[in-house]
């Protein structure tokens, strides 16, 4: 039985990380963006309908039809984005504390060592800084002794970001020669891409917006990743996927644990402030107002696959709630 990580915004969030909504408000008040009408009108527009990242592929889409129009818009919102994470960034790197509290059994990094393999939508660079790659080996034992480390990259020399641990400290690119899981590492697949990563052009090895699944085809990195997904849920049976901060709107990230549920009766524990309510919450069928409400996919296979959940922030977690820290950790037990 595999005991597997996913995480989404709302788990970097516990430190600090925007979500989506604070990640539009942020966006607004970029020089790149306050000087051009025309990107901020489609953040507006997009605001509830897939947010900065539709606005970002919106502009790609154009740009593919008119690369001299566009030009000014890609590169507005292109640098709108990287100055946003270089800032929450920046953020997370100042931090004097990764952990809630210091008794060893109750810290983030003991529970982060527990998993057979981590998955994060994520593409900031908290887990680089805090927890990658020296976490995995003081907190696993023998297990984990050479860390935990993204498999299929190798950091650059060039530009290094003093103080910081190795895989924050430089920019990485994918390397087709280490497209392979060490046994001794806990691997940390990035399914989206990071911040940090270029491609070997030079340009940003990160997908956004609607189109995940074809621009992820331009990735092979990704695209391996997107297979060792499918395989960690898919090959033992009754595995255990805890999931935090994901609000599951991403097709292509559902459809696999949807198949995994089915076909290898995958187990799930959900860490996020509507518990297990999430599913409901994300029916636009549900919403006020809204007409003839129905059950969605999502809303079953919770009800076959959920055997557990928490409302509580990390912080408590980790924290002072030693209930709910029992419980948490019986799904990984």
């Amino acid at each position: 039985m595999k005991k597997l990580l996913l995480l989404g915004a709302g788990f970097s969030r516990n430190w600090g990380g925007w979500l989506a909504s604070e990640a539009f408000e942020y966006l607004l008040g970029c020089p790149e963006i306050v000087d051009n009408r025309e990107v901020t009108h489609l953040l507006w527009k997009s605001r509830d309908a897939g947010g900065f990242e539709e606005v970002l592929a919106e502009i790609r889409r154009a740009w593919m039809r008119d690369n001299r129009k566009e030009q000014p818009n890609l590169e507005a919102i292109q640098a709108a984005i990287g100055r946003m994470f270089d800032d929450m960034n920046a953020g997370f790197f100042s931090l004097d504390r990764f952990e809630f509290q210091l008794a060893q059994p109750r810290m983030v990094s003991s529970a982060l060592a527990r998993f057979d393999a981590i998955f994060t939508l994520n593409q900031d660079l908290l887990l680089e800084h805090h927890y990658l790659p020296e976490g995995a080996a003081s907190f696993s034992g023998n297990r984990w002794s050479g860390g935990c480390t993204p498999p299929g990259v190798r950091p650059t020399p060039s530009q290094a970001r003093v103080h910081l641990s190795s895989f924050a400290k430089y920019d990485c690119v994918p390397d087709p020669a280490i497209f392979q899981v060490d046994s001794q590492t806990q691997p940390y697949f990035k399914l989206h891409g990071s911040s940090n990563w270029t491609e070997r052009n030079g340009g940003p090895l990160m997908i956004m917006g609607a189109n995940k699944v074809e621009d992820m085809k331009l990735f092979p990195l990704l695209m391996w990743y997107q297979q060792e997904f499918e395989r960690y849920l898919m090959q033992e049976p009754e595995s255990r996927l805890m999931v935090i901060g994901y609000s599951f709107r991403d097709a292509h990230i559902n459809e696999t644990i949807f198949r995994s549920v089915r076909e290898s009766g995958l187990k799930l524990f959900i860490v996020d402030p509507a518990g297990a309510d999430i599913a409901w919450q994300v029916n636009p069928t549900r919403k006020p107002f809204a007409i003839g409400a129905s059950p969605s996919e999502l809303e079953g296979i919770f009800q076959a696959a959920v055997i557990g959940a928490s409302r509580r922030p990390l912080s408590q977690i980790f924290g002072s709630d030693q209930v709910e820290h029992a419980k948490v950790m019986r799904f990984i037990a």
